[in-house]
């Protein structure tokens, strides 16, 4: 098993940045590929952004191209979601979770960590 806890998120005005982080521990970090989804109000959770295993491949929702960066450091088993140019459409709660091969479906991840808010401002 893996656990997970994010941090990071907050308030930001629209067109600010934030930098969430996903700390891992339990069964070896490199082991899983990683994502980032997001859930809304009354909306479904929807997908972020992945990393692999070896940061080798990355992939982003379109919304979030060229806004956010998924990126990983494996000596510090923690995953980070650089996001710039805030929308007031990006206030979710912003989720990691980890599994064996990094998809866009949050079905296919195995493990969850419990959420951060973000709420960004107009």
């Amino acid at each position: 098993q893996v656990q997970l806890v994010e941090s990071g998120g907050g308030l930001v005005q629209a067109g600010g940045s934030l930098r969430l982080s996903c700390a891992a521990s339990g069964r070896t970090f490199t082991s899983y590929a990683m994502g980032w989804f997001r859930q809304a109000s009354g909306k479904e959770r929807e997908f972020v952004a992945a990393i692999s295993k070896s940061s080798g491949w990355t992939k982003y929702a379109d919304s979030m191209k060229g806004r956010f960066t998924i990126s990983r450091d494996n000596a510090k088993n923690t995953v980070y979601l650089q996001m710039n140019s805030l929308k007031p459409e990006d206030t979710a709660v912003y989720y990691c979770a980890a599994d064996v091969i990094a998809t866009t479906r949050p079905t296919d991840y195995d493990y969850w960590g419990q959420g951060t808010q973000v709420t960004v401002s107009s």
